[in-house]
């Protein structure tokens, strides 16, 4: 990929609205920093090339060197990306309860991977009212603290980048497509650091079709519920069409024509709905809420299913082939929906004359994915 600096960075994405807040860029430098859901730069930088560019996922992604990179192969544009096997799963018994949202397999592996030694931190999101927080933790008695979703854009990775600056080595990261891609970015050293070290040990995706703009949504809900009473947030899949909201008290549902205006503008380029670069990948398992689809991608992520599954940790099944189909089908959907939106905004495949694309993909790729 072709590297600028902070600069290029504001003008290709903060100034166009493009960014999602993932905090990728954060805690790199004194420069930028993330509030109340927005990220800003505070200082002027000359810097030709940056960190801050080099990982945002929302310019010069080029998806052939990221799957070259970590896949060893080109990116073919298939609708889950990489994958050794979809299975059905939810938390064992050995995992014990928590405040899980639909399964808990997510919460299962994660403190399974700290109590084995596999990761010796892990980049969570946690909540304060609507607004989404970052979590380095190291105890695996923490993690399903923050089992909950936040729907919310969130400044998850700016506690990875803490976690290296703190000497961790093997931290693991669960993030969002868009977080998930800025650490895969992150891991191949697009810098070429002759000091280099990767810094991460596990990554769980988590599936996503859109976020939500912190300070709209803070907007919205102010006049129905109080913020700091929000104890879970849930989109129940369709035909529901609803956020509910938990207040403890009782729900709140509003419906999803009110909050799809507040999807920021990166969400609608984004051609990943399952997290394609991760370890595994774990959504809501569409009409079994209580059960996640997961899915098993690199042989690190089938080693740890497999163990967690031995001890009692997780549970898995057959995914039935009609949640499957549908699964691939809402995936491929997105991919020709944010690659026809960046073509639009002129930040697919830009030529060489020294201006600068959101996202890369071959021709031929592209043909195949948009018919």
């Amino acid at each position: 990929m072709q590297v600028f600096g902070p600069n290029e960075l504001v003008d290709d994405v903060l100034k166009r609205d493009f960014c999602i807040g993932c905090g990728a860029c954060v805690n790199l430098c004194p420069y930028f920093r993330s509030y109340y859901g927005k990220t800003a730069m505070l200082f002027p930088c000359t810097l030709s090339q940056g960190q801050c560019f080099a990982y945002c996922p929302k310019v010069e992604v080029d998806l052939d060197a990221l799957s070259s990179g970590l896949l060893g192969s080109a990116y073919d544009g298939s609708p889950l990306g990489g994958v050794q096997e979809v299975l059905a799963s939810r938390a064992g018994e050995k995992t014990g309860p928590g405040p899980f949202q639909a399964g808990g397999t997510v919460s299962a592996l994660v403190s399974f991977a700290l109590q084995t030694g596999r990761i010796d931190a892990a980049v969570l999101t946690d909540r304060e009212g609507l607004i989404p927080v970052p979590r380095l933790v190291t105890e695996a008695s923490e993690v399903a603290t923050y089992a909950t979703s936040k729907f919310t854009a969130a400044p998850t990775l700016a506690a990875l980048n803490q976690g290296r600056r703190d000497g961790h080595t093997r931290m693991g990261v669960v993030g969002t497509p868009c977080q998930v891609t800025a650490v895969a970015q992150m891991r191949l050293n697009p810098l070429d650091k002759k000091d280099f070290q990767d810094g991460v040990g596990l990554v769980v995706g988590l599936f996503c079709t859109w976020a939500v703009d912190t300070r709209r949504l803070a907007a919205l809900l102010s006049e129905r519920v109080d913020p700091r009473g929000i104890r879970k947030m849930d989109m129940p899949p369709p035909p529901s069409e609803l956020m509910v909201i938990d207040t403890g008290r009782g729900k709140v549902e509003i419906p999803l024509d009110e909050i799809r205006p507040l999807v920021p503008q990166g969400c609608q380029i984004c051609p990943d709905m399952t997290s394609e670069w991760a370890d595994v990948s774990v959504g809501v398992m569409e009409g079994t809420p209580e059960w996640n689809t997961l899915i098993v991608r690199t042989e690190k992520g089938r080693e740890l299913v497999e163990e967690a599954r031995q001890e009692g940790v997780l549970v898995t099944e057959a995914m039935p082939e009609t949640n499957l189909g549908r699964l691939r089908t809402a995936s491929l959907n997105k991919k020709k929906r944010a690659l026809v939106r960046a073509r639009e905004k002129g930040v697919l495949n830009t030529s060489d004359d020294g201006s600068r694309s959101a996202l890369r993909v071959r021709d031929e790729v592209l043909k195949r994915i948009l018919g």
